[in-house]
């Protein structure tokens, strides 16, 4: 099931009880793009609203991000949080225990090879390297996007073992059969995740899947933005919007936990 933009309700703050596992996309949800993924800034407040919101969710709170956890600890500066990266490709528990999927280092490497030299023909188009996977950005020069959309896949296709994930402006090359979909998924099975209500905050592309594991769940996906078609159930306009409904989200929960008092 899609729907569009204009189809598709504000989420209620309610939305979010103590039964909820909350899992947030970064860039485009929580974060505003940068030109540059390493200029991210994190809003003024957000981080003692989402403090809040993990303190009340009883930890049930991960983020899950196209980047790799090194780089979320690095904006958010918090590594006891529950976090999924590179697309699931690496992925640590409430618990603090980390897995990350094997995979081929001589077919990375020739990867980051090729993908570099593409890069090279195209003044201005940056390479993203996270370690397992790597990414060609056009962001700053939007216009080599049809070049990027034609190369891409003849690349992907080069390599077995990886398989191509195109989003908002950036073309990335994955290990195969990991997606945010799998990676939220992994978490509902392990504390304090488990037998909780799912509820997913995502923008983009890469997102769908696990907007379809979590509806899949009885749970609830929220669309970042106007992008269309989208299996969410609930929108919001931009991360500044993302960033108001979490602190009614908070103010719910923390009055909610008075009550119970």
């Amino acid at each position: 099931m899609t729907a569009s933009i204009t189809s598709l309700p504000r989420p209620p703050a309610d939305l979010v009880t103590p039964a909820t596992a909350l899992f947030l996309d970064a860039d485009g949800t929580l974060l505003a793009f940068a030109d540059d993924p390493d200029g991210v800034v994190v809003p003024q407040g957000m981080l003692d609203t989402l403090d809040a919101i993990h303190e009340a969710l009883g930890g049930a709170l991960a983020l899950v991000s196209g980047r790799a956890i090194a780089s979320l600890d690095g904006i958010f500066g918090r590594p006891r949080w529950a976090a999924a990266g590179q697309h699931g490709l690496e992925r640590r528990d409430a618990d603090g225990r980390s897995t990350t999927v094997p995979i081929d280092a001589g077919e990375l490497a020739r990867l980051r090879e090729t993908v570099h030299a593409a890069a090279a023909r195209m003044p201005g188009v940056r390479v993203e390297d996270k370690s397992w996977s790597v990414a060609l950005h056009c962001r700053e020069h939007p216009g080599y996007s049809a070049e990027l959309e034609r190369i891409a896949p003849a690349i992907a296709a080069r390599f077995e073992g990886f398989e191509l994930q195109p989003g908002s402006y950036v073309y990335e090359f994955k290990p195969r059969g990991m997606d945010k979909g799998v990676a939220v998924a992994a978490f509902l099975e392990t504390a304090p995740f488990i037998g909780r209500h799912p509820v997913y905050l995502g923008d983009d592309l890469t997102d769908e899947h696990a907007f379809a594991m979590v509806n899949e769940r009885g749970g609830a996906a929220v669309r970042i933005g106007a992008r269309t078609p989208s299996c969410a159930v609930f929108t919001l306009s931009s991360p500044a919007d993302v960033h108001a409904w979490l602190n009614s989200v908070k103010v719910a929960l923390t009055r909610g936990a008075a009550r119970r008092q």
